[in-house]
């Protein structure tokens, strides 16, 4: 029996490479499209790309039974407009390079997941957001908003596309919480400000399941919040992450100890000081059941060895 395969477009992160192991774990075929190809271990293809051309990988979409686009630069990066420009481009000049890659094909993917951000609603406050809000005001949001159109614009009228508005992710190893963990660990877990602002969280695990369920499950399309059922305060959830590393209380950093600190380490400090408070309504209507609805549960199975 032929395995079904995936491909990965910028592949090569902290969700990609959760989501390759996650596919391979269901009996299914790897190809993860990335700039620096490397032979690997574990049975996952590498195959050229730079976000921008057609090249002999899109042979790997023939065929495919899906496409998964995680391309884009690393939001965690002071955001000067010459960043801003390359963290746009790099989003929606990958959609179109697979837009147009499609059509080179016999056979496109059945499914395109493709992934977005919860940037889409701004700092928002803690009014609850789902799928029909409207766009935020800020740069991210703007940067989402073109990334979306682009997608949205994809005619690939073989393929269904679903796409996910991607929360705060918790892994263990990779993303923003083992930085957290970090500084908790040295005693420098409090909250950051006022500690009001929301994190819309959703576990590894969670996120990897809503990936393959949008692959294939034939009647999910459009977009979708991947995110966890109850978002929670910085307060909250930086009081959770030091009783789950065992570490007492921590007097709270305002606002401009953040600000420096964010500048020190070359990132944006309203990544740590906005927030919104979104909840995964179309998730719910579509009766996904989540692992790890509790962050105290999440956190747990996370720092689990600990």
């Amino acid at each position: 029996m032929t395995k079904k395969r995936m491909v990965i477009a910028g592949g090569s992160g902290f969700i990609g490479s959760a989501l390759a192991a996650e596919w391979l774990a269901r009996d299914g075929e790897v190809v993860v499209l990335t700039r620096s190809p490397r032979a690997r271990a574990d049975g996952v293809i590498e195959a050229e790309w730079d976000g921008t051309h057609l090249g002999d990988w899109i042979k790997y979409l023939d065929g495919a039974e899906a496409l998964v686009n995680l391309a884009g630069k690393n939001i965690k990066c002071r955001h000067t407009p010459e960043n801003v420009r390359e963290l746009m481009e790099s989003r929606v000049n990958a959609v179109r390079t697979i837009t147009i890659a499609m059509d080179h094909v016999a056979r496109p993917p059945r499914a395109w997941a493709q992934a977005g951000a919860i940037g889409f609603y701004g700092d928002s406050g803690d009014t609850i957001c789902d799928e029909n809000s409207v766009n935020g005001k800020d740069a991210l949001a703007d940067i989402c908003r073109q990334w979306e159109n682009a997608f949205h614009a994809a005619y690939v009228p073989k393929t269904r596309k679903v796409l996910l508005r991607i929360g705060f992710v918790l892994g263990r190893h990779e993303g923003a919480l083992p930085i957290l963990a970090r500084m908790t660990r040295w005693f420098l877990g409090g909250s950051a400000g006022d500690g009001r602002q929301f994190i819309s969280w959703i576990h590894i695990g969670d996120l990897m399941r809503m990936f393959c369920e949008s692959i294939l499950r034939e009647d999910w399309a459009g977009t979708f919040n991947a995110v966890g059922p109850k978002p929670v305060t910085n307060e909250e959830f930086m009081r959770k992450l030091r009783r789950a590393l065992h570490r007492p209380w921590s007097p709270p950093a305002p606002a401009f100890v953040v600000k420096l600190g964010a500048r020190l380490m070359g990132m944006e400090p309203s990544l740590a000081l906005a927030g919104c408070r979104v909840a995964p309504k179309r998730m719910a209507e579509a009766g996904f059941q989540f692992q790890f609805p509790e962050l105290d549960v999440a956190l747990k199975e996370i720092f689990k060895s600990h």
